[in-house]
């Protein structure tokens, strides 16, 4: 079975060919996207992260492909309709690092709320030790909403109650049982917007959650509120979030993940590749804007890069590969 595998760093080529000895196997540390395509292309399994794109155009290049295993929790890089119409196997992480990602929620938050960015900043850029704009809130008794209470969810109310914070929820799934152990209320998502001092965003990406913070109830959010974004940039409108953090009904942003983020990381190729939509290009703006606004923190999609969850994701990646090699997968995107 020819197996390549994508984005790959040094220290795990050793464990893969290890774990697939038998086999032939690529590794490289490239991507992969229509404009970035490997030399051979008679591969039978593919193993990508997240800044690569299989969509239909890269498919097209890789006729042999009947499982595509994503070393991650999201697939919105990867075109599942497309893969299901060639009965070709999406397989992905269910879960890798949910105290993870909590915990680089909660840096954001403290950051938002404490102004840590900018204090250091101004130490390393000025040397100045004013106090002044540097003034932020106690999260204790402030109440949190959380968007989404799968697993990530989860940790950050327990990391939230520890914090001697209230906590309010959304989900279309609610786990009842668990928010009356841990002392949370699910509330609807316009009641957890105008209630909440700060709002965490743990949703997957579909299309009941794309927009989910949109032009028509971001009015709706709590004068003053923060928000956090550790899911994916497609749940909130750019140009809403824009509005919203212009006007002052937000007091501050923080987030790993922008909308159209592969668009902005390659802004260059996508301008010279043809005819970019007009959409793409006005969120490419949009993004620009928000990342130069000084209540606004963005990192490059870090919240899920500790060595502890590295490790998992790829242990896991090797495990849905041998089970799609004996033919018992498992983790199937459905």
């Amino acid at each position: 079975m020819r197996i390549a595998f994508f984005e790959i760093e040094e220290w795990e080529e050793k464990i893969i060919r290890e774990a697939f000895s038998g086999n032939d196997v690529f590794v490289s540390k490239d991507k992969i996207t229509s404009a970035y395509l490997p030399d051979k292309l008679d591969f039978e399994i593919l193993s990508v992260f997240i800044d690569s794109r299989i969509d239909k155009a890269v498919l097209d290049c890789f006729p042999r492909v009947k499982c595509v295993a994503t070393r991650s929790t999201g697939y919105d890089h990867i075109d599942v309709a497309e893969c299901k119409k060639r009965g070709i196997t999406v397989l992905y992480v269910p879960g890798y690092g949910d105290n993870t990602v909590a915990e680089f929620t909660f840096g954001l938050v403290l950051n938002l709320t404490r102004k840590m960015y900018q204090s250091i900043d101004q130490i390393k850029e000025r040397g100045s030790f004013s106090l002044d704009g540097l003034r932020g809130m106690d999260i204790k008794g402030k109440t949190i909403g959380i968007v989404g209470t799968g697993r990530i969810g989860k940790e950050v109310i327990k990391i939230a109650k520890g914090f001697g914070m209230n906590v309010i929820a959304h989900d279309p799934y609610p786990d009842e049982n668990f928010a009356k152990e841990i002392g949370a209320e699910y509330v609807s998502l316009d009641k957890l917007l105008g209630n909440s001092d700060i709002i965490s965003l743990h949703c997957p990406y579909n299309k009941d959650t794309h927009h989910l913070i949109n032009g028509k109830n971001v009015g709706n959010i709590k004068n003053g509120a923060y928000m956090v974004n550790t899911a994916r940039g497609g749940v909130v409108e750019t140009e809403a979030l824009v509005y919203a953090l212009k006007s002052g009904a937000l007091a501050g942003y923080a987030a790993d993940v922008l909308e159209e983020e592969g668009e902005t990381k390659e802004e260059l190729q996508l301008l010279v590749s043809g005819h970019p939509k007009e959409e793409e290009l006005k969120i490419m703006l949009e993004n620009h804007i928000l990342m130069k606004m000084p209540n606004v923190l963005i990192t490059p999609h870090n919240a899920f890069n500790s060595k502890e969850a590295l490790e998992r994701i790829l242990r896991t990646t090797i495990e849905n590969i041998e089970g799609y090699l004996k033919g018992t997968p498992a983790n199937i995107v459905q």
